[in-house]
């Protein structure tokens, strides 16, 4: 599969609509596709992050919100796939870049949205396709 080019989705970025569409799909989307998005969006506040990764997060983030993408979110499980496969390409890209402090940010805002459990079970299993194959 050829991922699209970001680019052309970071007209569709802005906080109040990565905001609303968080909170409107927190639930459905889980725990992992959250954090991958705050992670994202609290880096584009770094100083330690080139304008070019910027860029490309805030594609990302657009990416997400915009309801024009390869799956469609409406599909059950599914449609928010391409989705979270695309913020943890760009996560994984930035990564070296996210602080502690980031982290931290961002794991307070998802214990907000969800239970203690499921947020302790995101952060070491990020990058895995399977929850249980990392240890909490």
């Amino acid at each position: 599969m050829e991922l699209p080019d970001f680019q052309q989705y970071k007209s569709k970025f802005s906080q109040k609509a990565f905001i609303d569409k968080i909170q409107r799909i927190a639930k459905r989307a889980g725990a992992k596709l959250v954090y991958a998005a705050l992670i994202l969006y609290y880096t584009l506040e770094s100083d330690k992050v080139s304008v070019k990764d910027k860029a490309i997060i805030i594609g990302a983030l657009g990416y997400l919100i915009s309801p024009l993408d390869v799956m469609p979110d409406a599909i059950p499980i599914a449609g928010l796939g391409d989705d979270l496969a695309v913020l943890i390409y760009v996560l994984h890209k930035i990564w070296g870049d996210v602080s502690e402090d980031i982290k931290k940010k961002a794991y307070d805002k998802l214990t907000a949205w969800f239970d203690e459990d499921e947020a302790k079970a995101v952060i070491g299993n990020l990058f895995t396709e399977d929850p249980s194959d990392t240890p909490v």
